[in-house]
């Protein structure tokens, strides 16, 4: 392909990725080519919620697919579009997010080179590499 990127009013995905079944995670970020290190691979909108809106999405499935939004000490949450609530954790993640409180997007950039068919992961206690015990038991 001639382009890396398909750009439209929602989001903006590098072309080689895709979505498949995981063997024990469930669905998962995948690339179809080799991507180098820092690389924007995703950029999508939030839908930004309140602290009370949380309290309820807690108790429910979308728990586990938001993500703490944190503006100037606010204590706020979001539901971000696109592939990004469907990157799986790794403590040693291959990609980290990024939150623009600005433009109230969430991107997803690699970290190291990505091979062909390796699975994009993202750390969900927000860098890379950092390996606070997440809600549930991680690999």
């Amino acid at each position: 392909m001639n382009s890396l990127f398909c750009l439209d009013i929602t989001t903006m995905r590098h072309y080689d990725i895709y979505i498949a079944t995981t063997s024990n995670k469930g669905r998962g970020v995948f690339t179809y080519e080799n991507i180098p290190s820092n690389v924007v691979i995703e950029e999508s909108p939030v839908i930004v919620m309140s602290a009370a809106d949380r309290i309820h999405l807690d108790k429910t499935l979308l728990h586990d697919y938001i993500f703490e939004w944190q503006p100037e000490g606010q204590t706020l949450c979001c539901m971000a579009l696109g592939n990004i609530p469907i990157y799986n954790h790794s403590y040693q993640s291959n990609c980290e997010y990024y939150m623009d409180y600005e433009q109230k997007t969430m991107s997803i950039k690699t970290v190291r080179d990505i091979s062909v068919g390796e699975e994009l992961t993202i750390n969900y206690n927000g860098d890379w590499d950092n390996e606070k015990p997440l809600w549930f038991d991680a690999v």
